[in-house]
């Protein structure tokens, strides 16, 4: 298998552009093949993200690479697009031969199979970067580009060929090496200076604190919703220390508004839950924040005790209208129709 989307190719057409960013920020690339495409499901399909926002997309079944933002499509021109279709055209035959060669080289004779490639860079608020590249096959692991040594790792035999044969070119590590420590990396403070409204604002987290009891156990769950940016830190709290050891967390999962949302939970004691506390850290919070439960049903409880209440008051205030109104009525002479049976 080659390298593909070869780090030299994006050099020669994109070329180097500067630009300020302050981090962190990341630039991803994920490249989807597919041996057996289905409707709805094309060939092949590669997809930008800058800070986790969907900004570009090529798929085989348009044969275009076309923005995903306003802010994109606004600061780039036509040859920029142009240039990405051409590259995602150049990727789309590279994949094609991979598949086979893959196929053959796993004595695979037909049926689905997928090649997956993530590639990119980060830039860290100290003005460090970091860079990623690694492929995989039928969805498991199947070689990374390991930059601090220059080698390529392979996850299996058959990804040995590959490393051997990149590794005895020569130039597939410093290729790598460049795009992901020069191109990528300017490209990314380029990106984020055409959207740094929305890519640089903070939104502050809505966080609720739930609990369920059950077989003795107490679960408590912190969940963090609509924050901007993606990074966040929700940690559970047994009498002031940090209990990571004992947490479960979910991803950080987005919104369809561009936000995110993320969950970690806790078991404890009923008889301890007053020990524990979830803090939550993030950029739009000046300090961590501190949570902690209020249980639903004693809230419930003191509801539905002021209810019952305000219900017999009403009560008591209708019987003595009541009872005022028939005995102005029995003054003038009225009386109630009596009960009678057909």
């Amino acid at each position: 298998m080659g390298s593909g989307l070869l780090p030299g190719l994006l050099l020669g057409v994109l070329g180097v552009l500067g630009g300020a960013a302050s981090g962190p920020h990341s630039l991803r690339y994920f490249d989807v093949a597919v041996s057996e495409p289905s409707p709805g499901v094309p060939p092949f399909v590669q997809v930008g993200y800058v800070d986790g926002n969907v900004i570009s997309r090529y798929d085989s079944g348009t044969g275009r690479a076309v923005s995903q933002v306003d802010w994109m499509a606004a600061n780039v021109d036509q040859q920029y697009w142009d240039s990405l279709t051409q590259i995602g055209q150049s990727n789309q035959g590279f994949y094609r031969v991979g598949l086979d060669t893959l196929q053959r080289r796993y004595n695979q004779s037909g049926g689905a199979h997928t090649v997956q490639r993530m590639y990119g860079c980060d830039l860290l608020e100290d003005g460090s970067t970091r860079g990623y590249m690694q492929d995989a096959y039928d969805g498991k692991d199947f070689i990374a580009f390991d930059m601090d040594t220059m080698t390529f790792t392979a996850a299996d035999v058959g990804a040995q060929v590959t490393k051997r044969k990149w590794e005895a070119d020569g130039t597939e590590a410093e290729q790598w090496k460049h795009y992901l420590t020069s191109t990528c990396v300017e490209w990314l403070k380029k990106y984020v200076s055409y959207g740094q409204a929305m890519l640089e604002r903070k939104e502050r987290p809505t966080v609720r604190v739930s609990g369920r009891e059950a077989h003795g156990i107490l679960t408590l769950h912190c969940r963090a919703y609509g924050f901007y940016p993606r990074p966040i830190t929700v940690s559970w709290l047994k009498d002031g220390e940090v209990r990571d050891q004992d947490t479960e967390w979910g991803s950080i999962a987005p919104n369809s508004d561009g936000t995110y949302y993320a969950w970690a939970s806790i078991d404890a004691h009923p008889e301890e839950k007053d020990k524990y506390q979830c803090r939550v850290e993030h950029a739009s919070l000046p300090e961590p924040g501190l949570f902690v439960w209020e249980p639903e049903s004693n809230l419930f409880t003191i509801m539905l005790a002021v209810a019952v209440a305000m219900l017999v008051v009403i009560a008591i205030i209708g019987f003595i209208f009541l009872k005022r109104k028939l005995a102005k009525k029995k003054k003038k002479g009225y009386s109630t129709a009596p009960l009678t049976t057909a």
